[in-house]
């Protein structure tokens, strides 16, 4: 017989289940769906609840305001990309009635534009003809194979690079050679393991002949002995043989961070090594049209090159300590270990024989490095400051202004693509049994130009520009200064630090385009408002938008050596945010002892006084 209230709590549980399942899923779906229209939402919503602020105080300085807030978030998030939020100003300016559409468009090619559309095709005429693949596997030729001095080989040459190329395109270049250089040493180390560990078992098997006639009555015994013996040996291979392979994985490790560290360090020494530095260029240009033409290649060189070999020193100490130990002798190969040596002359002779592969140097190699050197040498004497450079005698004495160094880079630019790749005779072209002689292509050509140019850097700095202009224009800039004078209570390098630690650990997590572009403007203001001069804030915040070392996601290069599969992102962060302190307490020793001097920080300069507030 059926039990009625006993079926019917089974179908009452069974139900409540189902419900149970069903919420679940709906609500596990709901997630899932909102997670992968997360962008769309973004693009909808943060306009929308932002929009409270212009209809509440309807000014120009909230409407601004406004522009900024939603510019900001879209860039932090990556709802859009980069270089389409940056066209928001061209859309939203006029319609709100900060600037006319014809003034924020010329915002959007500025001569700082121009010296990175220059230094880029510099950049990309060098990685064309591999000449930065040539210089990379000279310099470690010289430096050898040694743990400490690879280390600092592959740092130096990665630095070096990334002060011309982008960060991004040098560090794709060095991992692969890092890549082989660490395997051949591990091959090695493995190989020269396994024959000691031979050697080892052949001395202890003859030993055990040796002994066995006179211990025949003590066979059982010896057996034993023996098996024990073995399963020692098979232990102690199978522990070198771990010990060899947590070694190599640690330095595969330091290895890959020093690269992409190495990259990021680099692109802070030149002006267009990284396009924060351009950033910083055209906001004082941009905020301060009398400055005389403070920030220059010179100039800049003078201060973050020093700055850039400082950090780069204590990042090779302090990657040295992480990931080679304390064991300095051993670190730099001061051993007499013969095996050691042979290991190292391995790995030595896959650099030799990569460098070998790339042959004697060609002409275009050899004009594509004169064009270089030129274009460094013109840059540097252009206006050096303490004497009068070229552009000042020969063109105009009055007005450096003229010639600038975008004027350099477009001319080096332009020889680019005039100059033959080459002059020999031999390129012909067979057209119905005839030959007729074939023109060479030029050192650069568009259509290379054209897959490597990164043309959205382009409209980023453009749009951080316009809303330079846009915040000054609108009063907000103004406003912002006079809320932020409560400043001046706090000790100059303090506020520096601060700001220091502000913007590196921003930039962990959004471009440092963005980062540099929202913040600069808002701290030209406040030193402006506390009688501070503007460089002794934006020149520190500038750098400390490079110190990108704890994320993967943080910047391209630190992405690409993750993507090898060596990393996790607890050792990225680990041996990041040691760099990151060292970086910005370098960035502030910088500023106020070589840079302090070089731009004359001490002092509040006339040029910057726009509002005659600051005596």
């Amino acid at each position: 017989m059926v039990n009625i209230p006993q079926c019917l709590y089974s179908l009452q549980q069974q139900t409540q289940a189902f419900q149970h399942w069903a919420s679940s899923t709906t609500m596990a779906g709901f997630l899932q769906m909102t997670l992968a229209f997360k962008k769309y939402l973004i693009i909808v919503l943060v306009p929308l609840l932002s929009l409270p602020l212009p209809l509440a105080v309807p000014t120009k300085e909230a409407q601004c305001g406004y522009v900024i807030i939603v510019m900001a978030l879209f860039w932090c998030t990556e709802a859009l990309p980069l270089a389409v939020t940056a066209l928001f100003p061209v859309l939203l300016f006029p319609l709100m009635n900060i600037m006319d559409s014809t003034t924020v468009c010329r915002e959007y090619l500025k001569d700082t534009n121009m010296l990175f559309i220059g230094g880029l095709l510099m950049a990309i005429a060098i990685e064309n003809w591999h000449l930065h693949k040539r210089v990379a596997l000279r310099v470690l030729l010289i430096t050898g194979v040694r743990p400490a001095l690879l280390l600092m080989g592959f740092m130096a040459v990665t630095a070096f690079l990334s002060m011309w190329i982008s960060n991004t395109a040098t560090t794709a270049m060095m991992v692969p050679i890092a890549q082989a250089v660490l395997e051949q040493l591990h091959k090695s180390e493995i190989e020269s393991s396994n024959t000691a560990g031979q050697t080892s078992e052949n001395i202890n098997k003859a030993f055990e002949l040796q002994e066995e006639p006179t211990k025949s009555d003590l066979s059982k015994e010896a057996e034993e002995k023996g098996n024990s013996h073995v399963l020692t040996v098979e232990e102690d291979r199978k522990r070198n043989e771990n010990l060899i392979e947590e070694k190599h994985k640690k330095f595969c490790k330091g290895m890959s961070l020093c690269i992409c560290y190495s990259a990021s360090i680099g692109g802070i020494a030149t002006l267009t090594g990284t396009t924060p530095n351009l950033v910083l260029q055209g906001q004082v240009d941009e905020l301060f049209p009398n400055n005389g033409n403070i920030i220059n290649f010179a100039s800049w060189f003078s201060f973050a090159f020093p700055t850039m070999i400082v950090l780069l020193v204590l990042t090779w100490i302090w990657l040295q300590i992480l990931y080679l130990g304390f064991n300095f002798r051993k670190n730099f190969g001061c051993t007499s270990d013969a095996s050691a040596k042979a290991k190292e002359q391995r790995a030595y002779d896959i650099i030799k024989e990569e460098s070998k592969k790339l042959g004697s140097m060609k002409f275009a190699e050899i004009a594509v490095l004169i064009l270089f050197i030129l274009l460094v040498v013109l840059w540097f004497t252009r206006d050096p400051g303490f004497i009068p450079g070229w552009a000042t005698v020969l063109f105009n004495k009055n007005d450096t202004s003229y010639v600038t160094d975008a004027t350099v880079a477009i001319f080096i630019s332009i020889l680019l693509f005039i100059i033959p790749s080459n002059f020999s005779k031999k390129d012909k072209q067979q057209t119905g049994g005839k030959s007729k002689f074939k023109a060479p292509p030029a050192l650069l050509e568009w259509k290379v130009v054209h897959e490597k140019m990164p043309w959205n850097i382009v409209f980023l700095l453009g749009g951080g520009f316009a809303l330079a202009k846009g915040s000054e224009e609108s009063g907000l800039s103004s406003w912002l200064g006079t809320k932020l004078t409560p400043l001046q209570q706090i000790p100059h390098p303090a506020i520096v630090l601060l700001l220091c630690l502000l913007i590196a650990t921003f930039t962990e997590c959004t471009s440092n385009v963005a980062t540099t572009t929202l913040f600069l403007p808002i701290l030209a203001s406040m030193a402006e408002a506390i009688c501070l001069n503007p460089l002794y804030v934006m020149l520190p915040c500038t750098l400390s938008a490079s110190l990108a070392f704890m994320l993967p996601v943080a910047t391209p290069p630190n992405a690409i050596v993750f993507s090898y599969g060596q990393l996790k992102v607890i050792d990225m962060a680990k041996a990041g945010f040691i760099l990151n302190i060292l970086g910005v307490l370098t960035i502030t020793l910088a500023i106020n002892t070589w840079g302090s001097s070089l731009f004359q920080l001490q002092t509040f300069p006339s040029w910057a006084n726009r509002t005659g507030t600051c005596p």
